[in-house]
């Protein structure tokens, strides 16, 4: 359970990422090199991305087991094929607009090419649109077409969009599906979605969570300083750093001793939206690999008590292997199948009962860019009636006058304030809980609304997070 990419994997470090802020749109990573991929790292995306798009499989496994079969490919080439097959990815929809536009003939014939020769075509185009001269890239151009091609065409601000106007055009600006464009506009209005689609398109920060059983925030820079590593405190979570060093964050000495948790800064922010009191009772009812109960019982200083719940064993055993690295003893982690609860679960004991439901990820797409092709209306249009469903089954766990806290990491009103508004009238004993109630008028508005947390890409730099704190009467 919990949501599809909140929660950081191994894979996603294999790509050796960090950076803050916006990067303009189609501007790649990779333009800070302002190098071509080796023939090899050249094929191995082709290969990557292909691989991805056969079935909009999650491009962070793909990469990690490609790179775990070449442990001879140099650490640099590493970091441009991901970045690269991450580009290709976002822009697929512009791309693939952009090839058929060069491929159609000014004198009225369109150009066949083989389907794995416009693959390729489309990550010349995407160098080109990323600071690779047009020189260097003709002679492939014209390998792959078997003539020139319009390459000014392919480089300039309407290149993909002709014939398009209105939601569609946008949508195809900044490549992402019109429906689900359509669905940010619904959300945010026209100007905010432009913004977060385009946030969207860039890689996220590379930021971790001190483990405060184990020190302080300045107890680890100090550390990370020792292994040579850059890393500056977020700027809105209280324990968090964001790495300015490329570097495999799970191969640090400070990691394998249970320093930090690899976690983003939005996720650091949401545990902390739950504000557990000292010698608490907690209930983290959609715990999957644990980022936010270990995040928790860390606030808890190891003591009260942490209960965990997921559906997935596997995923709890990862739990567990990280609360013994991380020093936590206050939890205890149970799979759960279907609406029977473990007997230690129980009825009106807990201070606090987090769900962080599943939901559509639309939060993470920075990290998980396959997904807004893998994902359709049906699919998304189906989570809110289980987000409900979850609430209303966790619910009765909370103590009068105890907390549900309900979080997803999507940017949809639908699966957020819409999921708390039909919860309340089904549960008329819970109220709203400002979070100005909680942090103060001025963070909490920094944050949100003043009653929910929202967090943005483009307004926060931390992945998209939604959290609405529901108080039980008394």
């Amino acid at each position: 359970m919990g949501c599809p990419g909140s929660a950081y994997s191994v894979g996603d470090f294999q790509r050796n990422w960090s950076g803050r802020g916006t990067i303009p749109v189609f501007m790649q990573e990779q333009s800070e090199t302002g190098r071509r991929l080796s023939a090899r790292a050249h094929a191995l995306s082709l290969e990557i991305s292909a691989e991805a798009r056969a079935e909009w499989g999650f491009a962070t496994d793909i990469l990690a087991r490609a790179f775990r079969e070449r442990r001879d490919l140099a650490s640099n080439d590493r970091r441009m094929v991901a970045e690269t097959v991450y580009g290709l990815l976002r822009w697929e929809r512009r791309l693939e607009a952009i090839v058929e536009e060069m491929l159609s003939s000014s004198r009225g014939r369109r150009e066949i090419i083989s389907a794995m020769a416009r693959q390729e075509l489309k990550l010349l185009v995407y160098e080109l649109r990323n600071g690779i001269p047009a020189e260097a890239l003709k002679a492939d151009v014209r390998r792959l077409a078997g003539r020139e091609l319009d390459l000014d065409l392919a480089a300039s601000d309407e290149a993909g969009l002709a014939g398009r106007d209105g939601v569609d055009r946008e949508a195809m600006r900044v490549s992402f599906p019109t429906w689900l464009f359509q669905r940010f506009i619904d959300s945010h209005g026209e100007k905010n979605a432009t913004a977060l689609a385009m946030a969207m398109n860039t890689r996220a920060p590379m930021c971790v969570r001190t483990n405060t059983v184990k020190g302080t925030r300045d107890e680890l820079v100090a550390h990370l300083a020792e292994e040579r590593i850059s890393v500056e405190p977020t700027r809105l979570s209280p324990v968090g750093l964001t790495f300015e060093t490329r570097v495999n964050a799970f191969g640090l000495n400070a990691f394998r001793e249970g320093l930090f948790e690899v976690m983003d800064e939005g996720s650091q922010l949401v545990a902390e939206a739950v504000a557990p009191p000292p010698r608490s009772r907690v209930v983290d009812a959609c715990a999957g690999a644990g980022g936010k109960t270990l995040a928790l019982a860390a606030m808890l200083a190891n003591q009260g008590r942490i209960l965990a719940l997921d559906t997935s064993g596997k995923k709890l055993e990862e739990l567990r292997r990280r609360a013994r690295r991380a020093g936590i003893s206050n939890l205890a982690a149970r799979e759960v199948n279907g609406p029977e609860l473990p007997g230690e679960a129980k009825l009106g004991a807990w201070d606090r009962v987090l769900v962080d439901a599943p939901c559509s990820g639309l939060g993470t797409l920075r990290r998980n860019p396959e997904a807004r092709w893998r994902l359709s209306p049906k699919a998304v249009d189906a989570y809110p009636a289980d987000q409900l469903a979850l609430l209303i089954a966790y619910a009765p766990l909370v103590a009068i006058g105890g907390r549900l806290i309900y979080a997803t990491c999507s940017v949809l009103r639908e699966e957020n304030d819409a999921v708390v508004e039909r919860f309340l009238r089904e549960r008329p004993d819970f109220v709203v809980m400002p979070l100005k109630e909680i942090w103060g008028k001025a963070r909490a508005a920094e944050l949100g609304d003043e009653t929910f947390l929202r967090l943005l890409p483009h307004v926060h730099d931390t992945d998209g997070f939604f959290a609405a704190i529901l108080r039980r009467k008394d």
